[in-house]
């Protein structure tokens, strides 16, 4: 009877898990900001609320801001975006950046890949006409003239960072990344591609992963907190609001444009 019961009670009465504690450790405070897709203006109003929320909130032993990746294309101001990227970058060891699929598809274009360079004549056309290239340039069919415009025009500077961010970074019990991972797979076995442009596989995984998640790529409207992952792209370029994660200990929240 007590077997019957218990295969019963499984059945018809889903028993919750006891909730994950996770942490970014002691004395840390670490926050993670969304896809800022050449907006300039958000990225410069979102890091003064970090920079006033982290003042409230008191001293800490370590501080820390990290990119999700995606800093250029869609919005009108990539070129300042990744300036100052880079600025902070080489003020302040506590600055991180991670590579986006859109960082991705610039570095191929670096190469002179067509694909790449036909995407910058569309989806990408504000990035070029950010950093001075002309629509001449971008309207015009020729791969090897726009390539040459995009390595005259693009710092070098610009041009090691963007293609030397990493793919992933891991601060505690959190792992942030672009897009997400390939569940089932150790860490050290990941695809950076996927780490980039993975979508449903990953969305869509219901089990935990060895590290909550933090992630960008995916545009929802409001933050889309789940029980192994944290989606913070709120689709700046388009709704005016970006967004960040702030983490302390095991405690969260999170900051908006």
């Amino acid at each position: 009877m007590s077997k019957m019961f218990n295969l019963f009670r499984r059945a018809v009465v889903e028993v919750p898990e006891e909730p994950r504690v996770v942490s970014v450790g002691a004395g840390r405070r670490v926050y993670a900001i969304g896809d800022i897709h050449g907006r300039y203006d958000l990225f410069q109003q979102l890091i003064r609320a970090i920079v006033a929320d982290h003042g409230e909130r008191g001293a800490v032993d370590e501080f820390r801001i990290i990119l999700l990746g995606d800093l250029i294309d869609r919005g009108p101001d990539s070129a300042s975006v990744v300036s100052l990227a880079i600025a902070m970058a080489e003020l302040w060891q506590g600055f991180s950046c991670l590579k986006g699929n859109h960082e991705e598809i610039l570095g191929n274009a670096f190469r002179g890949d067509h694909a790449a360079l036909r995407f910058f004549r569309g989806l990408g056309r504000e990035t070029l006409l950010s950093y001075g290239i002309g629509e001449d340039v971008i309207a015009d069919e020729d791969d090897s003239a726009l390539q040459t415009a995009i390595l005259t025009q693009v710092p070098e500077a610009h041009r090691d960072f963007l293609t030397g961010l990493p793919s992933f970074l891991v601060v505690g019990d959190y792992l942030f990344v672009h897009a997400g991972i390939r569940p089932g797979i150790a860490l050290e076995d990941q695809d950076g591609r996927d780490m980039r442009w993975i979508r449903g596989d990953f969305l869509d995984h219901g089990p935990a992963h060895p590290h909550m998640i933090v992630h960008g790529h995916n545009i929802t409207e409001f933050v889309d907190e789940q029980h192994n992952r944290i989606g913070i792209d709120t689709g700046a370029y388009a709704s005016d609001k970006l967004t960040a994660i702030g983490l302390e200990g095991t405690e969260r929240w999170f900051l908006s444009t």
